[in-house]
């Protein structure tokens, strides 16, 4: 093979990796099997594309590094660990997505198909949007488990947190066509928001993505607006909200239920969700205080878990290997070291996205997303959550290092890398 013919290869490969990473991202809201088909084959032709100086380059940078550390630090856990081997693989099979972030970073450093990542990401949402609007008006049409309905691929938690982001986004790049005179886009992106949260409030309500939305309003405000604007957009925002509060049933039924759910816990040991969750925290919090540095090993979750609910019945004997929580399932495994280095990793990717541009702002939503989603769920070692932070950072982070690398290319100053 002539080195011509190596490099048309190695050209191709990484056409191939960038429509790949394209399919991964339309692939998240709509099936779990086939992200993890397309993760396999996006990997199989990323890694020969890749060279040495850019990954070494992205690799010492805190946003690169520190998944990997994470990784690490979950592999080494399994020495530890007080459980099979079976389980120890199982726990640490949590971790393996991340190595995917600094690979993303560097490929979409290079690459000029990020935003195509973002375009087929909504593009699966909007199906996914006219699809369960199909259901509410025809619900005979519906052929998963009810306890979905009306969601018809995922469940409405992880529906209405991709909705989420989908609405900040298009209200960001929105506002960006309204004062650019793109009027009639910037309309459309906006009605196309508010279909996006009309299923939220009247169809599938997850109430962790509600917590996101009130997180992410004001950093749009924040990012888009002056002071005033912040101010002028945070009570526009609670005009709609006290609206659609009084107009959806639904909508009430499933914020107020948590608290109805804690006490039917507490009172009548019946088994809801809110209570459940309450209940693990209490025992992760006791696993992690008899083992506080380096935790109890990965993969040990469901053996602490084990350990806590001995001599208890009904709904206390419950047995998980999922705390619903992030910083608890990894303080847990690897103490507070490992924790910390979690967040770390957060704080890192955060600081990533702290510029201007759409690049910037979509790694922002994904990283806040995910740091407020794990306040109440696990949604790093979550499958779909997972993968979504890793493609999210590992794409956007990319386009921002481009974005670094050409200014300083055509004389901006010195940006770090």
């Amino acid at each position: 093979m002539t080195m011509g013919a190596a490099g048309l290869d190695r050209g191709r490969l990484a056409t191939a990796a960038d429509w790949l990473a394209v399919a991964l991202a339309a692939s998240l809201p709509l099936s779990t099997s086939l992200t993890a088909i397309l993760a396999a084959l996006w990997l199989l032709a990323l890694l020969p594309t890749l060279d040495a100086a850019s990954l070494r380059n992205v690799v010492k940078s805190p946003a690169g590094a520190l998944p990997l550390a994470l990784l690490l630090f979950g592999l080494a856990g399994m020495a530890w660990a007080d459980v099979g081997w079976a389980e120890r693989w199982h726990g640490f099979d949590s971790f393996l997505k991340l190595a995917a972030v600094p690979l993303l970073l560097v490929q979409f450093n290079r690459s000029e198909r990020g935003v195509w990542v973002f375009v087929a990401y909504l593009a699966a949402c909007m199906l996914t949007l006219v699809l369960s609007t199909a259901i509410m008006l025809l619900p005979s049409l519906y052929w998963r488990d009810p306890m979905t309905f009306p969601t018809p691929f995922k469940n409405p938690a992880t529906q209405s947190g991709e909705f989420v982001a989908c609405i900040f986004v298009l209200l960001f790049v929105a506002i960006d066509d309204w004062r650019r005179q793109r009027r009639a886009r910037a309309a459309l992106l906006a009605l196309l928001a508010a279909a996006f949260l009309n299923d939220i409030v009247f169809a599938a309500t997850g109430r962790t993505a509600l917590v996101v939305a009130v997180a992410l309003l004001p950093l749009l405000a924040l990012r888009q607006f002056r002071a005033t604007g912040v101010i002028a957009v945070l009570l526009a925002a609670g005009v709609v909200g006290a609206a659609l509060w009084s107009t959806s049933p639904y909508l009430r039924q499933r914020v107020g239920a948590v608290w109805t759910e804690i006490e039917r816990y507490r009172t009548d040991r019946a088994l809801t969700s809110s209570g459940e969750r309450l209940e693990f925290w209490r025992k992760s919090l006791a696993s992690i205080g008899r083992a506080p540095l380096i935790g109890h090993g990965t993969g040990s979750i469901a053996q602490q878990m084990r350990a806590e609910t001995q001599g208890q019945t009904g709904p206390y004997a419950t047995v998980t290997p999922n705390p619903h929580q992030q910083t608890l399932a990894v303080a847990m495994q690897l103490g507070l070291l490992g924790a910390a280095v979690l967040w770390a990793m957060w704080i890192a990717h955060l600081l990533l996205f702290g510029g201007e541009g759409l690049a910037a702002w979509v790694g922002l939503v994904v990283v806040v997303q995910n740091i407020v989603g794990s306040l109440f769920n696990s949604h790093l070692f979550d499958f779909t959550q997972g993968w979504a932070y890793v493609v999210g950072v590992g794409v956007a982070g990319g386009m921002v290092l481009q974005g670094r690398r050409r200014e300083r290319a055509s004389g901006g100053g010195a940006v770090p890398p």
